[in-house]
């Protein structure tokens, strides 16, 4: 499986004008590639870097490694679709590989390549962070976050056999209750709301304000709100799977792709239902279940929560009210949520077990955008 580990640089000012000097040259040449790449209609990697390889080369002065990944990062730009030119950020991050990227776990410091040669910086990571690097492979983007300079680095973790299971721990994921599994354990949504619409109507407050000290607060606040849901849903998962591991369980999670599109959604609850962020919740649960060896199911979501698991009865009807379910052929009653997961859970056997390869890639820290 792989992680992302990351890892915070800590340069001299000389060193960390290098850094800034070289990121901004390669999304330049990055630029230059993607300019090219659309006037000839050229999109694939390989015929790409034999247009545009020497030409970076001489123009911008970059390694040859660090040319390769900008050409590599051009076409990866132009698989989602090549209908609009792509352009690169001054201050985007860039992929570094082993050839112009090496570290020095003991000492802690990396050796990376700049404009002004190679430069040995000191890093500081978690000791979570260190025990992943000593399988570093593949790529490491470097990345520029408010101003402090980060590593992001791909590790390979190995994943131990699945565990002999003796039931299915059933998940139901919202948004006033995060979390509820068929126990009966509720983790509720309450806090990560409230502070979400706090944070909403700050933003609308001082938006409208539009004064040097206003934008200064903006920027302060920006990204509490996220680090806040990441912080809720890493440690969400890690009870759910310590739960499940402890118990000999498999993990039953609902599949919502695209569960936004196919909502609907009253004006006052969009901008909850869109900062919901249970993608990442399923993706925490889905890589740290892998590294304890559970197993995973991802089940048909349709009428989890209308179905009653004494009768069978599926009906809209059922569901009285946000909290509370009754089935209206036999009765049977109790907390929706539960019932959900309870339902959830049954439907598990069916389905093969599930790990988003995708999702896997997680950052063990701080996300960031390339």
């Amino acid at each position: 499986m792989r992680l992302t580990a990351q890892l915070k640089l800590q340069p001299t000012p000389e060193q960390a004008d290098a850094l800034l000097r070289t990121l901004v040259r390669a999304n330049e040449a990055c630029d230059y590639i993607s300019q090219v790449a659309w006037e000839t209609k050229t999109f694939r990697q390989f015929p790409i870097h034999r247009l545009t390889y020497t030409a970076v080369r001489e123009t911008f002065g970059l390694a040859a490694q660090l040319t390769v990944r900008c050409i590599a990062k051009v076409a990866d730009a132009y698989k989602l679709d090549t209908k609009a030119q792509r352009t690169f950020a001054s201050h985007g991050a860039i992929a570094y590989d082993d050839r112009i990227l090496s570290f020095a776990l003991p000492n802690a410091h990396v050796s990376i390549w700049t404009l002004d040669g190679r430069q040995r910086i000191p890093f500081v990571c978690g000791a979570r962070q260190r025990q992943l690097l000593a399988a570093q492979h593949g790529e490491t983007d470097l990345a520029l976050v408010n101003g402090a300079w980060y590593l992001f680095a791909v590790c390979e973790a190995e994943t131990p056999e699945l565990i002999d299971v003796e039931g299915v721990l059933g998940i139901d994921m919202g948004v006033t209750n995060i979390a509820v599994d068929n126990d009966g354990e509720t983790h509720s949504g309450k806090a990560i709301k409230n502070i979400r619409y706090r944070h909403r109507s700050l933003r609308n407050k001082l938006q409208r304000k539009r004064t040097h000290g206003a934008r200064r607060r903006l920027r302060k606040l920006a990204g509490q709100e996220r680090r806040f849901a990441t912080w809720v849903n890493h440690n969400l998962s890690k009870r759910v799977v310590a739960k499940a591991e402890r118990t000999k369980r498999a993990i039953a999670l609902e599949d919502l792709t695209h569960i936004r599109t196919r909502v609907r959604a009253r004006r006052s609850q969009r901008a909850t239902l869109h900062s919901w962020a249970f993608a990442q919740l399923r993706a925490f649960i889905a890589y740290k279940a892998a590294l304890a060896g559970v197993p995973v199911h991802a089940v048909d979501p349709r009428n989890t929560s209308r179905t009653c698991p004494a009768c069978g009865c599926i009906d809209k009807a059922n569901r009285k009210t946000q909290a509370s379910f009754l089935c209206t052929s036999c009765g049977f009653a109790g907390p929706a949520d539960v019932i959900a997961a309870v339902t959830i859970s049954r439907r598990a056997p069916v389905s093969a077990p599930h790990y988003p390869v995708a999702d896997s890639s997680v950052v063990q820290g701080k996300a960031h955008q390339l």
